[in-house]
């Protein structure tokens, strides 16, 4: 979702969206509303719990990678942090705020404070990308960053007293994913979109299914948020680094089944892949009215036809959020300008004078190729 920011010009005239990422990233925030919906569904359904389980070995991994991948170009020029500031901290500060608000409004007899150093929900993604885009050019810099950014999630999954400020434990935990983004190219991609990798994904996928089935009675699926370490799931601190091998072993594999099947050309919700970051940030407020309203212990939500009509409920209201017109209503809190907030630097408002420069000269390059035309 978020790397509709590293595309944030890519609307612009004479660029052009990869359709493939758009296409990944609006398919991975669908699978995102649907586990959310899942949630309060799945003690009741083995078949819920077993998809439920899946699915949160690959959203977040595919949405971190293509995050990373996207962030390749980071470094501190001032515009580029001022991007970083508008389009992550601010929407962080506002929804930080919004929801627990929310919550008390909805909530009766809830006092949720607003806390900006404990995300809640959905925010602890805003935090983890900023602190990730600002260590960039580090891990650009460093000879082995893979390894030592997996070094660092295996070292966090054994520190209980890391705490829950800005959810630091995710932040490292789900750190390999974004620095595996940053040292990816694009034949990369192109190599898990052959042919025979969507073949073999096929059993592969089969596989995950038997092992999901046989892992959701006995698994403790707050191992997949990465949010705790091992001693906090009541689990030795030995199982910390072999879980942390063994979970991105699980979700690297899927992911690649899922990017395999993720069509390249543009099909008709290409366009909504630039607007995941609204849909991923709002739809938290109607899963949360939904539970805050006990919508969700309705009986008949607990059968299987209930079950599809919430999963179908999720995909088609984030799906929506992902629109334009749901984008202009709230570009105010995802993409401020707050162009009165930044001194003016004298290197962007050069390349702003060669940029409108190279515009009047194309222009006017074609104003005289339709003169010789009419000529």
């Amino acid at each position: 979702m978020s790397a509709q920011k590293g595309q944030a010009k890519a609307d612009r005239p004479g660029k052009q969206r990869d359709a493939f990422f758009d296409n990944a990233k609006y398919l991975a925030i669908v699978l995102v509303a649907m586990g959310h919906s899942w949630e309060p569904l799945k003690g009741d359904s083995r078949v819920v719990e077993t998809l439920y389980t899946i699915v949160y070995t690959v959203h977040m991994p595919a949405f971190i990678i293509i995050s990373g991948f996207f962030s390749r170009s980071f470094d501190m020029r001032p515009d580029r942090l001022k991007r970083l500031i508008t389009g992550v901290a601010v929407p962080y500060i506002l929804f930080e705020t919004a929801y627990p608000l929310f919550k008390n409004l909805v909530d009766e007899g809830s006092h949720e404070p607003i806390s900006l150093l404990d995300p809640w929900y959905l925010t602890w993604f805003l935090v983890a990308l900023f602190v990730w885009r600002l260590t960039t050019p580090i891990w650009k810099l460093v000879r082995w960053p893979l390894p030592l950014a997996v070094g660092l999630a295996m070292l966090a999954s054994v520190s209980p007293d890391i705490g829950d400020d800005l959810d630091l434990q995710r932040v490292l935990q789900f750190l390999p994913y974004f620095v595996l983004g940053l040292c990816m190219k694009p034949e990369h991609f192109k190599l898990v979109r052959r042919r025979s990798v969507r073949i073999a994904s096929v059993p592969v996928l089969a596989v995950a299914l038997v092992v999901g089935w046989w892992a959701a009675p006995r698994m403790n699926a707050s191992w997949f948020y990465h949010r705790d370490a091992a001693q906090e799931l009541g689990a030795p601190w030995w199982c910390g680094p072999v879980m942390t091998l063994a979970l991105m072993g699980c979700s690297l594999l899927l992911t690649a089944c899922f990017f395999s099947w993720v069509p390249g050309r543009r099909m008709w919700f290409t366009a909504l892949g630039a607007g995941t970051l609204y849909g991923y940030l709002l739809h938290g407020f109607l899963t949360k009215f939904a539970d805050y309203r006990g919508l969700f212990e309705h009986p008949w939500l607990h059968h299987p036809a209930g079950e599809i009509l919430v999963t179908l409920l999720a995909g088609t209201a984030v799906t929506l959020l992902c629109t334009k017109p749901v984008q202009r209503v709230f570009r105010f809190a995802m993409e401020p300008r707050m162009e009165w907030a930044f001194k003016q630097d004298a290197a962007e408002l050069a390349r702003e004078r060669q940029k409108k420069e190279k515009e009047r000269e194309q222009e006017q390059e074609q104003e005289r190729k339709r003169e010789k035309v009419r000529a």
